[in-house]
């Protein structure tokens, strides 16, 4: 398995005092910035939450690197007596507005707990921002005007983790991506099933999506087509050794073609990846055909050395690569990011993942050809 050189490799945050854990990354092109959001734990354990974190990194596109600011808690994505969790940045290109989703628990409730319990005490919370994240609102717990009811019908929830998805419709829609412990069967354990909040309102009201099949969690989207052709491409985690995909011809509404992904190998359980799409290259940055990106462990019996997957034909769940390494050792969940142009004339992309057992958050940059010279080298 070959490993792809990189641009830039630099531990954004590092175990000591505190843990950090649940990387989310967001790329805004005008002001060539980029925010790595984590969560900032007493422990790693998942209870020992406390607060979501974040660091701003100016990007040179002469130099091709990334200057970072140093570590700041975004504190008012805080709801008093709760621990903040799987931060979820979204960047409204219309209204130029930033929202943080996350989740809020109450103290140190478990997942476990509520899964025992079936008691849903988790809330779903937002913070939005003007100005590219120097600043935020005061929280708001969108769980009664969004869940409502069906809050009582979910063991818990969670959103992400990682970065959201504006679509390319008249109305900009918004996806936030998410999963919940549904109460199926009062003689069975909760079923994991994932599916999308979605706003058609640049994110004033949302609704809840239909769910992907059982056995699907932590998911991201990605757009790909265009208009009457658009689909939205869901890649969740699942526990049967391969990832699960799904797609939506409605805006993520309805998902259809649950498939299990025999090429994306899951270790026991499961673990987070990411999926981006970005415009066939040898079109143009404006072609409406796309391809994607994916990165995950490669490992499929341990969370251990993090690859990036290609798929020039996005539906087709045979079609990805094998993986290029972008880290040995062991690594877990990680959010990809498209930088558009790099310094080789291919698409140049952001990758912030989990290292060395929990211990490191690390960013990297690189490009398509980097990471797939042969693939590239014949265009």
């Amino acid at each position: 398995m070959a490993t792809c050189p990189v641009l830039q490799k630099e531990i954004l945050f590092h175990t000591r005092d505190y843990a950090y854990r649940i990387p989310a990354l967001l790329y805004l092109k005008k002001p060539k910035t980029l925010l790595a959001f984590a969560e900032k734990r007493a422990s790693k354990k998942d209870e020992h939450a406390e607060v979501i974190v974040l660091r701003r990194g100016s990007y040179n596109a002469a130099t091709h690197q990334v200057q970072w600011q140093a570590e700041e808690v975004v504190s008012q994505a805080q709801l008093e007596g709760h621990r903040s969790m799987n931060p979820c940045p979204l960047y409204d290109k219309q209204t130029k507005s930033l929202f943080l989703f996350f989740i809020a628990i109450p103290g140190r409730v478990s997942e476990h707990h509520q899964l025992h319990t079936g008691v849903n005490v988790t809330r779903l919370c937002r913070v939005i921002s003007t100005d590219h994240g120097r600043t935020w609102s005061s929280i708001q717990d969108l769980t009664e005007t969004t869940i409502g009811h069906t809050h009582q019908d979910w063991a818990t929830f969670a959103v992400g983790p990682g970065h959201c998805l504006q679509l390319r419709d008249t109305a900009g829609s918004l996806l936030v991506p998410a999963y919940a412990y549904r109460k199926l069967n009062p003689n069975q354990a909760p079923a994991p099933s994932a599916f999308c909040f979605i706003s058609h309102d640049h994110g004033r009201t949302w609704k809840l999506g239909n769910f992907v099949s059982q056995n699907s969690l932590e998911c991201q989207v990605a757009e790909v087509g265009t208009g009457a052709q658009s689909v939205v491409y869901l890649n969740a985690r699942s526990f049967l050794g391969s990832r699960v995909q799904a797609q939506s011809s409605n805006g993520g509404l309805d998902f259809q073609d649950n498939q299990v992904v025999s090429k994306l190998v899951e270790p026991p359980r499961g673990c987070h990846g990411s999926v981006i799409s970005f415009p066939n290259p040898t079109l143009g940055p404006e072609a409406l055909d796309m391809w994607l990106l994916y990165t995950h462990p490669t490992d499929s019996h341990q969370r251990t050395n993090l690859g990036v997957y290609l798929n020039q034909r996005p539906l087709d769940p045979t079609a990805w690569s094998k993986p290029t390494l972008l880290d040995t050792g062991t690594c877990a969940y990680s959010d990809l990011q498209n930088m558009w142009g790099g310094p080789d004339g291919s698409p140049q992309f952001a990758c912030l993942y989990e290292s060395e057992n929990y211990e490191e958050i690390v960013f990297l940059m690189f490009t398509l050809k980097q990471a797939f010279p042969a693939v590239f080298g014949t265009q």
